[in-house]
């Protein structure tokens, strides 16, 4: 049996993957999950039987906190004084760690690993992972790892981990945590999700002035699909003259001179305040 885990949240909705995922390693796991359906879960599809906090951290090397970024602060500290120097501890997301909310012990590892998700383009064939959209099943995802502290040599087993948790892999990428935190909530949440969310409802106001709710969502889906090869040059080619027209005219009517701001380090700090 190779390195020894502690996996809290395993019956959750991330930590259950996990658990599927680390079940296939030569990881040794102790799984534990606070919440009845979780464990029962756990038990039903996956033969797993939980065990009680101090027996998952019984001689664990790795502990991974599987759980909502509002709980990491007050899990770790709860757990902190049963930890052994030298064990690594990893958390699925920056923002707890971004916002220092991990126990002051400089003799522990603390070790960020997060997922990409699979991507849109991407060469996928079998039906289970066209259909894969999160990830950490069937679908290839890229990953992204920071060691926030610990001596060099514990990234390699952080990044294995990484890699068993979230499999299977297209790339793993070293970052720092506050260029972890401008991906997350940045990138991916205050600018994508939102944006995304915006066309969304865009779609539904053309549905509400006329236009058949199944046209709507085909014709945006589609030019989705090429707007974005040709922004993201997946394909080589050019918008039309009418196309970069719209743009120059939509941009500022849709955003604001000063959107950019929102990957200063004081503004991602805010949002993760929000989050956690």
């Amino acid at each position: 049996m190779g390195t020894s885990i502690a996996l809290f949240g395993a019956g959750g909705k991330m930590g259950f993957r996990l658990s599927k995922n680390l079940l296939a390693s030569d990881y040794g796991v102790r799984h534990v999950e606070p919440s009845p359906a979780g464990r029962q879960r756990l038990k039903d599809e996956l033969g797993v039987e939980c065990v009680d906090v101090d027996g998952a951290l019984d001689g664990a090397e790795v502990v991974i906190l599987a759980v909502p970024d509002t709980l990491i602060g007050k899990l770790a500290h709860e757990i902190a004084p049963k930890l052994k120097a030298g064990t690594m501890v990893v958390t699925l997301d920056a923002a707890a760690p971004f916002a220092g909310h991990l126990p002051k012990r400089p003799d522990l590892v603390y070790f960020v690993a997060h997922p990409c998700h699979p991507p849109i383009f991407n060469d996928e064939t079998e039906p289970e992972a066209r259909r894969d959209y999160f990830g950490g099943a069937f679908a290839k995802q890229s990953v992204v790892s920071a060691l926030m502290q610990g001596p060099a040599e514990a990234f390699e087993l952080g990044e294995d981990i990484a890699k068993t948790i979230y499999a299977p892999i297209l790339r793993s990428y070293r970052l720092t945590v506050d260029q972890m935190a401008l991906l997350e909530p940045g990138l991916s949440e205050t600018v994508c999700a939102t944006l995304l969310d915006v066309m969304r409802e865009a779609m539904d106001e053309v549905i509400a002035k006329g236009v058949p709710p199944a046209a709507a969502r085909d014709f945006l889906l589609g030019h989705m699909t090429i707007l974005s090869a040709v922004i993201f040059k997946e394909i080589p080619g050019q918008f039309s003259d009418a196309c970069n027209k719209a743009i120059t005219f939509g941009k500022p009517r849709l955003m604001r001179d000063d959107w950019k701001q929102v990957f200063d380090r004081e503004e991602i700090a805010e949002s993760i305040r929000r989050i956690t």
